[in-house]
């Protein structure tokens, strides 16, 4: 008999019961006297955030208005199904807030947050505080379809790169969308869920620059430590966990397309890889982060089972304004945050760590004193350690607008085709169907083209497969993300939302271009100031050119020509000057749509003493601040053939045990 589906969610959702044990009169006598005291805000992060343009007003979707009308997800037209059956984490029991002091204070339970918590609370032996700005995730995330949607919502941080001349053309203001999770779980919760760790030659640069126990061999175990594994023909591979809490499957859904995909890139010469493998140059279906087609949040895999214990508190809402570092010993001690409009200070006995991410960790260390010297003292803010904080800035950057058409229907995605009854209860029911689909995306490959100057088989693109294209949804989600421009999506892609269509997508590995995070405001609410200085080296427009032309190339394959695939051939209008199909052409186009992959990384880069740009030790130490550490994917310190989320989590692990044996736990 199989289980349902929904009760599945709705007990990974729901099931409160410790599984260590733990028992209260082990931890601190909680009683009033040890409650953190609250103060008033003149300004509270809920006014300030309640002046924000609302998401989710304006969502449309054809999928999320079928789920309404299901027995199971039929709510009260007043509540918000983004809220439905949300996680609930309790606040300590004589409190109505945190206590005084805590063992450790985590900033921020997104990916590597989530997984360091759950790891320093283990073994009764210290207590943790975990602080998160969003708040506990709802059932609708677990349903993987819906990524693009959720990255419209509250679940994530509406950030914006500032405006950079010749990029994001075709977005709304020419300014690139760059949204963060806000949530328990972080990004986890609204990515699309693609598990990725990195070549071992990645890993290995990453060490030889002085990084020691951050060699791919030395970063493995900890990879594996957290998977738990179930992909076909993997079973008895060397190279994946199986007994972590992290569920690694594949992805139940898949359009003919795919194969297509996989038999066109066997035709020019690619091989069949598991390419998280440390012999993973190649293609392959993509490995998820899901469990029976629900997303698997970090949240869900390490927090969710253990936030009864006595020694976590996991509290939500809760946005930190400020780490408390004392300026003569230059040792962190507590934090600052606000909560319902109350102000908190919390002390840490042992370390605040910042597991904030690539934006908000950085943010948070140079509102504290911690940056460039000349660019904190422009805003009046006290310098404590002269860092160079923000001053490298990696993303990696997609082009979703390339499409083609087919002469056969039923093999993509056509939002208002899936969005029947019929599949949402196949979906509930037994975890599988086109809602299981990551949004389209299917199968993974690597790829090194022309431009690379690299010895050996070391690739430049990722190049991502899909079912579906900018007008599957009739621009009502993916673009509506994008925050793609009317102008644009009307004139190339509204006249083939009745023809089926789907694109490949490259990534650009290894970019050359370095942006920077400058601070905006001393407002802690305003967002930084984000540069993404994307396509500045000519090496990268040359690179996405290639990776254009070696699309073309793998469609233009007898296991697509027999769908009748072919290019869509209509033009931008800003890019009318250019021959189509012309190296020119397609630079315009990348301009055009300039679409983050939210990978960005080094914005608190680790590197040793020498290194003028390091912000952290290889121990994830602060330079020069006693009791304070990064945790997050803002320490690589150099770009990665990965989606960040996995090696996130990695991070998270390698943190938890580099900070246990510090203090002996």
């Amino acid at each position: 008999m199989r289980v349902l589906v929904f009760t599945a969610l709705v007990c990974l959702m729901f099931n409160g019961s410790s599984s260590n044990g733990y028992k209260h009169e082990d931890f601190t006598t909680e009683s009033g006297e040890n409650c953190a005291v609250p103060r008033p805000c003149e300004e509270s992060s809920d006014d300030f955030f309640r002046r924000q343009r609302p998401f989710t007003d304006n969502i449309r979707s054809n999928v999320i208005d079928t789920m309404r009308r299901t027995p199971m997800y039929n709510l009260n037209k007043t509540q918000s199904i983004f809220d439905a059956f949300s996680d609930q984490y309790e606040l300590p029991k004589a409190c109505n807030g945190p206590l005084k002091v805590y063992d450790f204070i985590v900033v921020g339970a997104g990916s590597a947050g989530s997984v360091l918590a759950a790891r320093l609370s283990e073994g009764k032996r210290a207590s943790v505080l975990l602080l998160e700005a969003g708040q506990g995730e709802s059932i609708i995330s677990g349903v993987p379809i819906l990524a693009p949607v959720l990255q419209q919502t509250d679940y994530v941080w509406p950030y914006f790169m500032e405006h950079q001349p010749g990029v994001c053309l075709g977005m709304e203001n020419e300014r690139c969308f760059w949204p963060r999770g806000k949530a328990v779980g972080g990004t986890s919760v609204v990515n699309y869920m693609i598990y990725t760790r990195g070549m071992p030659i990645d890993w290995n640069r990453i060490a030889a620059k002085g990084n020691y126990g951050w060699s791919y061999e030395e970063v493995l175990p900890y990879y594996m430590k957290s998977e738990r594994a179930n992909l076909r023909g993997l079973k008895n591979s060397p190279w994946h966990g199986r007994d972590g809490e992290l569920n690694v499957e594949d992805v139940p859904f898949r359009s003919k397309l795919s194969k297509a995909f996989l038999d066109a890139a066997h035709l020019l010469g690619n091989r069949r890889v598991d390419y998280n493998s440390p012999d993973g140059f190649g293609f392959s279906f993509i490995q998820a982060t899901i469990n029976r087609g629900i997303r698997t949040s970090s949240a869900k895999a390490f927090l969710h089972n253990n936030k009864k214990r006595k020694n976590l508190h996991i509290l939500t809402k809760s946005y930190v304004t400020k780490i408390l570092i004392d300026p003569q010993t230059k040792t962190a001690y507590g934090v600052e945050f606000q909560r319902l409009g109350r102000k908190y200070t919390v002390f840490a006995e042992k370390e605040v760590i910042l597991s904030a991410g690539p934006i908000e960790s950085p943010h948070l260390l140079m509102l504290s004193g911690v940056g460039p010297a000349d660019h904190l003292r422009s805003f009046g803010i006290n310098v404590i350690q002269d860092l160079k904080v923000g001053e490298t800035l990696y993303d990696h950057i997609s082009f979703p607008g390339i499409t083609f058409l087919l002469n056969a229907t039923q093999l993509t995605l056509v939002e208002r085709k899936i969005a029947t009854i019929q599949n949402t209860l196949q979906y509930t029911q037994f975890g599988d169907g086109p809602m299981s689909s990551l949004a389209g995306v299917e199968t993974i490959g690597y790829i090194k083209t022309n431009e690379s100057e690299e010895l050996g088989d070391i690739p430049d693109i990722e190049l991502l497969g899909s079912c579906a294209s900018l007008a599957s949804d009739q621009g009502n989600v993916v673009a509506k993300g994008l925050h793609l421009s009317d102008w644009l999506y009307n004139q190339v892609y509204k006249p083939i939302e009745n023809i089926d269509s789907f694109t490949v997508l490259f990534m650009l590995l290894h970019p050359k271009s370095k942006g920077l995070l400058r601070l905006g405001s001393t407002n802690p609410f305003q967002q930084p100031k984000l540069y993404g200085n994307y396509l500045t080296h000519p090496k990268d427009v040359a690179t996405s050119v290639a990776a254009i032309r070696y699309i073309i190339r793998l469609i233009d394959t007898p296991p697509f020509k027999k769908y009748g695939a072919k290019l869509y051939k209509k033009k931008y209008p800003n890019c009318a000057q250019f021959e189509f199909d012309s190296d020119k052409y397609w630079e315009c186009a990348v301009r055009t749509i300039t679409s983050t992959l939210h990978h960005q990384i080094a914005t608190c880069k680790m590197g040793p003493g020498t290194d003028e740009y390091a912000v952290v030790d290889p121990e994830l130490r602060v330079h020069g601040i006693r009791n304070l550490r990064v945790a997050d994917s803002s320490i690589i310190p150099i770009t990665l053939a990965a989606h960040t989320n996995a090696p996130a989590i990695m991070i998270g692990e390698k943190a938890a045990d580099l900070i246990k044996n510090t203090w002996k736990l």
